[in-house]
């Protein structure tokens, strides 16, 4: 399948499919119940709540002292979390930061397991269970986009809940009379923060799965056109760039989960402290 189609690995693969019809919505006639990539989702999922809690409870001794102190697994996850509350959240999110450093927590997780996951070689076994597993699911638009879309209702439901009439207010930041032009600017920048979110994340994830997927089909491909022999040469070549990229791409996870967090955090900042902004606005005009 790789030498003929090297970017198979970053389409979805439906598992599981039943009969329907919803017009345009279903141009095939079926609906995808389940794929590689939701799998992968579910996967993702299943692993965080179930070794997540059991590896921060972690602890030096039985002893008062030794119950404050973290020790293996919990060391990694607090030391991330408490970087993220100081240096990410607290920043934007002002006197809101413990209301909502816990979605912030649970993003970037997320998206960190399920960038990792993206990366496990699972096409062996794929092959003889005669289906395909594995799958970058962040490389998949309609992922990326239903995260940022929850982070959407994130701003929008807590913007109107604690931030009211001023969070409808800077919709138009202007006098009353420019309001058919600032309001709709406004809108069209609210939804171009969740496209970034959305289009960064997915853009980034599939460039590097893409670029491995050509590297390995030049393989097949030299195979084909010069024989085993040049087919080996070019292999080994391949084989140590394919290597460097994967390294690479695991620094990618890691580095796209943060900004996806970062955003998701910076966006939800402007939304709940637009209030303070207003106010901050009116004392320098006094």
């Amino acid at each position: 399948m790789a030498a003929d189609n090297p970017l198979s690995h970053v389409l979805p693969h439906p598992l599981v499919e039943v009969p329907a019809d919803y017009g345009i919505l279903t141009p095939r006639g079926v609906v995808t119940v389940l794929s590689d990539q939701i799998a992968m989702l579910i996967l993702a999922g299943v692993l965080l709540v179930l070794f997540v809690p059991v590896l921060v409870r972690k602890r030096a001794g039985s002893d008062p002292i030794g119950r404050l102190v973290p020790t293996g697994g919990a060391n990694f996850f607090e030391t991330i979390c408490e970087y993220l509350r100081r240096e990410v959240a607290r920043p934007v999110l002002g006197v809101h930061t413990d209301r909502f450093v816990p979605y912030v927590w649970s993003a970037f997780f997320f998206v960190l397991t399920v960038n990792l996951l993206g990366l496990l070689p699972l096409h062996p076994i794929s092959a003889l269970l005669g289906t395909h597993l594995g799958g970058a699911a962040t490389g998949n638009i309609w992922v990326t986009a239903t995260l940022a879309l929850l982070t959407l209702g994130m701003m929008v439901i807590n913007g109107l809940r604690f931030g009211g009439v001023d969070y409808i207010k800077h919709f138009c930041p202007g006098p009353l009379w420019l309001a058919p032009l600032l309001v709709p600017v406004e809108i069209i920048g609210l939804g171009a923060k969740t496209f970034a979110l959305a289009v960064r994340l997915f853009a980034n994830m599939i460039a590097g799965h893409i670029l491995l997927g050509v590297l390995l089909g030049l393989i097949f491909a030299a195979g084909q056109s010069l024989g085993p022999a040049g087919g080996y040469g070019i292999g080994a070549v391949v084989v140590l760039g394919s290597v460097a990229i994967t390294l690479l791409e695991v620094f990618v996870a890691f580095l796209q989960a943060f900004i996806f967090t970062f955003l998701t955090a910076l966006f939800i900042g402007m939304s709940v402290n637009v209030h303070h902004e207003h106010a901050e606005g009116a004392e320098a005009h006094h």
